[in-house]
């Protein structure tokens, strides 16, 4: 974890704590609005991609890198040459999958038609990834992060009736959570919603 997330972290404890330690005249609701709940929706990680390439022994704690443990591992040096073969064999390899197409366009407003599919998209279903992407002439919107196709199609199934003509494609994917049921958290925070 960065020292940027961990900022962003506390910052989010802290707002989400804030009303409870406020005393209670600085809790009153503004004119005009009021207090609902709202759902926020985050996603799990899939992969630590900043250890991509790398071996588990060099992010290892290591007094001589400036931690406060030091964590020597005793292995063979058949066991390392292989593990050091198998990084660098396959660094560049890629990881070919499924998404599902819901957007191709090339008109003259393809642009900011592609950007509200994508906004629409993601409004209505949490945790599925969605990609946009321009490749001359076209902008194309595409969802989901699925090892096999049968995954792309249990998705398709669900979103046919408000993409009629979506389809699978298969393209390289950033790699899905293994636990597919659980890709995202949701968290119960208090907004103020203006009255009508």
């Amino acid at each position: 974890m960065t020292d940027n997330d961990a900022m962003k972290k506390i910052l989010i404890t802290l707002l989400l704590l804030l009303p409870a330690v406020m005393p209670a005249w600085a809790q009153k609701v503004p004119e005009g609005y009021v207090q609902a709940d709202s759902l926020v929706y985050r996603s799990g990680t899939a992969v630590d991609s900043t250890l991509v390439g790398k071996s588990i022994f060099s992010i290892l704690p290591s007094k001589g890198k400036g931690d406060k443990a030091d964590v020597k591992v005793h292995q063979s040096q058949a066991i390392s040459s292989a593990l050091q073969n198998q990084v660098s064999n396959n660094a560049s390899r890629s990881f070919q999958g499924y998404r599902i197409r819901i957007y191709s366009d090339n008109s003259q407003n393809a642009r900011s038609a592609s950007e509200s599919v994508m906004y629409r998209f993601q409004g209505g279903h949490y945790g599925v990834a969605v990609y946009r992407s321009y490749e001359y002439p076209f902008f194309r919107v595409t969802v989901g992060d699925f090892r096999t196709r049968s995954e792309a199609l249990e998705l398709l199934s669900r979103i046919k009736g408000a993409y009629p003509s979506a389809f699978v494609v298969r393209e390289r994917i950033n790699y899905p959570p293994v636990d597919q049921d659980h890709a995202y958290q949701i968290d119960t925070v208090k907004v103020l919603r203006r009255t009508l």
